[in-house]
């Protein structure tokens, strides 16, 4: 799975993408989020308040419960405000 991060988060976990293979039991977004907080101090912190972290997965927005697949890509970034 291919996991993209922008603007803050991409500096708090500290890189702009990866490439991952999910453990079995992460089935959903929810379960690819609370498995990334795990993953060091930068992801938990970024992590933190997911009311400010946007989900794209194949660059479609989706809510918590959407279904992952192997080969998704995943984007993580704060909610963009146009103007």
């Amino acid at each position: 799975m291919r996991l993209l991060y922008f603007a803050w988060l991409r500096t708090r976990i500290g890189c702009a993408e990866e490439e991952v293979a999910l453990p079995s039991e992460v089935r959903d977004v929810a379960g690819l989020l609370d498995w990334l907080r795990t993953r060091g101090t930068g992801y938990s912190e970024a992590l933190r308040d997911l009311r400010v972290v946007r989900v794209a997965v194949n660059q479609d927005y989706v809510g918590p419960e959407h279904p992952l697949r192997e080969g998704d890509e995943v984007a993580l970034f704060p909610p963009v405000t146009g103007g």
